[in-house]
């Protein structure tokens, strides 16, 4: 994909799937709603989360947002990256409201006050993109 191109597939979609590094060293994936500022994937999570756990340990992850349901529509985008975890309340209630207002539209004092209670229980992810690979099959069907 272009960059114009992963822009609009990242403003698209939905949900990004985060791959940490466990314990025994296995992968540990999990969903992730996510928002991209200045071109980097940012998320927020809860501070005792095992994947917060595994970035602690090792702050390399690989990211992975796809869509399509048969093989003429698959598309996607994998990142390597390196998550950066940042702590301040106000700057993850920040990021929390950029992540409600993107999948709820506007938000409301309810949601608003609910986030500000949630953020000193959670951290806001950053992933610095180190590499990525994507994939586009429509663009295979086009060319056919």
């Amino acid at each position: 994909m272009s960059s114009e191109e992963l822009a609009a597939f990242l403003g698209e979609e939905r949900t990004v799937v985060c791959g940490t590094t466990g314990r025994g060293g296995f992968p540990h994936l999990m969903p992730l709603w996510y928002v991209v500022r200045d071109g980097e994937i940012c998320a927020w999570t809860y501070a005792a989360s095992q994947k917060v756990r595994n970035l602690e340990r090792d702050a390399r992850a690989s990211l992975l947002v796809e869509a399509g349901e048969v093989y003429e529509e698959l598309r996607g985008v994998m990142f390597t990256a390196e998550a950066v975890i940042e702590r301040d309340a106000a700057r993850v209630a920040e990021l929390g409201v950029e992540l409600y207002t993107r999948y709820l539209g506007a938000i409301d004092d309810e949601v608003a006050a609910m986030i500000e209670h949630q953020a000193p229980k959670r951290v806001a992810l950053r992933f610095v993109e180190r590499s990525r690979t994507s994939w586009d099959h429509r663009k295979l069907a086009a060319a056919g």
